[in-house]
């Protein structure tokens, strides 16, 4: 009491002053009253400048020392301009009562509007914290695809929450569980306002407990145009930088709900699959005779299997007396079918195949375009321009390789082939 006497009587000073040089009673109380507020808020200006300074720098000097990067995030996301502000703000509480000894009502505004924003400082101040901690685990390799932003909103959501829940007990005056039983009645209408947020967290929190995607995975999602690497995912989206560096925006719900590819599967295998085909013409299609048989054992790649399976066919055919006047009686080998082997021989022998996976060359259905031979099988090298580099090649020399076995690539026709065959059966017109 001794002492709130000595502070009041120092804060009096400039009022008893006034009333001696004949001011007004009220007229001296506030214009002391104003004068002592000015001195206060320059004096809380000046410590906080200085607080926050100090801190600050003392942070900055801190981190230079330490290895951990966490304290270095700490600073970007202003932890000690926030930590800066506690000391002003107990001098405020601690003097505001005796500057306002005798105005009630202004003591409970100002105070009313230092809790409030007490709370706000507090809710900042765990913001910073959570930022740094998002940061920070990024830089971890065991952290680096999981979708973080998503626990850090949830987090972040639930401090203001309950940092409103104390801002609205502030107001009202009840306390934060009856405010919190008060609420209760009424989250029916919050389930329907936050609806997305508590989807997109149900969502995320599916996503990764069940491994759905990672951050840097390769997606391709039709429905939203989406093709490229995930580059963050958070409660509500799923950000997507397509390969035309464009970005796609998708809802974190529809992970779940709707279908979409996940090339992750391809990305950790020990092969990208190649799967492709040229189209024969099916009239180009015959059986080898015995001088096509010889000039086609000049390709070394089949000259063994031809040997090999001819001497087969030889046999079968003798041992069962067969009229070979006709080359459609007994058994024979087609240049369609030599073709096939030479691309399977051919895929055997390249160095970018990977030979331990999966590998065939076959057949589709005849279609109106002509008969589809497709190649199957998986390159090592999996990095995109690669891939297609190694695909090209094949293709290029299968497609150069069809007319040594007499066959012909279906190509619909073009303008020229059709001016041709007009020309042909109307020279007239050339003329």
């Amino acid at each position: 009491m001794k002492e709130f006497m000595d502070i009041k009587d120092i804060t009096c000073i400039l009022e008893d002053y006034f009333i001696s040089q004949g001011m007004n009673v009220v007229v001296a109380s506030y214009l002391n009253l104003a004068i002592n507020l000015s001195i206060l808020v320059l004096l809380v200006l000046l410590i906080h400048y200085l607080v926050k300074r100090f801190v600050v720098e003392t942070f900055k000097a801190f981190t230079t020392k330490t290895q951990t990067t966490f304290d270095d995030f700490l600073v970007k996301s202003k932890f000690p301009r926030y930590i800066g502000q506690i000391v002003p703000i107990a001098l405020i509480y601690y003097t505001i009562p005796y500057i306002l000894v005798d105005h009630e009502y202004s003591l409970k505004v100002v105070l009313f509007v230092l809790n409030i924003y007490v709370i706000i400082l507090i809710v900042w101040i765990f913001r910073s914290l959570l930022r740094t901690s998002k940061n920070y685990l990024r830089t971890k390799d065991e952290f680096r695809d999981k979708p973080i932003d998503s626990y850090i909103q949830v987090l972040m959501i639930f401090v203001w929450v309950v940092g409103i829940m104390f801002i609205f007990s502030e107001i009202t005056g009840k306390s934060v569980i009856n405010f919190a039983i008060s609420l209760g009645a009424a989250s029916a209408i919050l389930l329907l306002v936050f609806k997305d947020t508590i989807m997109g967290f149900v969502a995320s929190i599916q996503v990764s407990v069940n491994d759905i995607v990672r951050i840097g995975d390769w997606i391709t999602f039709s429905k939203y145009g989406a093709d490229g690497n995930v580059t963050e995912i958070n409660l509500a989206t799923v950000r997507v930088q397509n390969f035309d560096n464009t970005f796609t925006t998708i809802p974190t719900y529809s992970l779940i709900s709707d279908s979409f590819q996940n090339w992750r599967g391809m990305q950790e295998s020990p092969g990208r699959r190649i799967k492709r085909a040229i189209f024969i013409k099916q009239n180009s299609v015959k059986f080898v005779t015995p001088e096509d048989l010889e000039k086609l054992k000049k390709i070394s790649l089949i000259a063994p299997y031809l040997d090999h399976r001819q001497k087969e066919i030889d046999k079968f055919n003798t041992s069962n007396n067969i009229n070979k006047e006709l080359p459609i009686n007994g058994r024979n080998q087609t240049n369609l079918g030599i073709f096939r082997k030479y691309a399977d021989s051919y895929l055997h022998d390249h160095s970018a195949i990977n030979k331990e996976l999966y590998m065939m060359v076959r057949h589709l259905a005849p279609t109106p375009q002509g008969i589809p031979v497709e190649v199957l099988c998986f390159s090592r090298d999996k990095r995109w321009e690669n891939f297609e580099y190694i695909a090209a090649d094949i293709f290029d020399h299968l497609i150069a390789a069809v007319p040594y076995f007499d066959l012909q690539l279906f190509e619909s026709p073009s303008g020229d082939d059709i001016q041709k065959f007009s020309a042909k059966f109307n020279p007239k017109e050339n003329e």
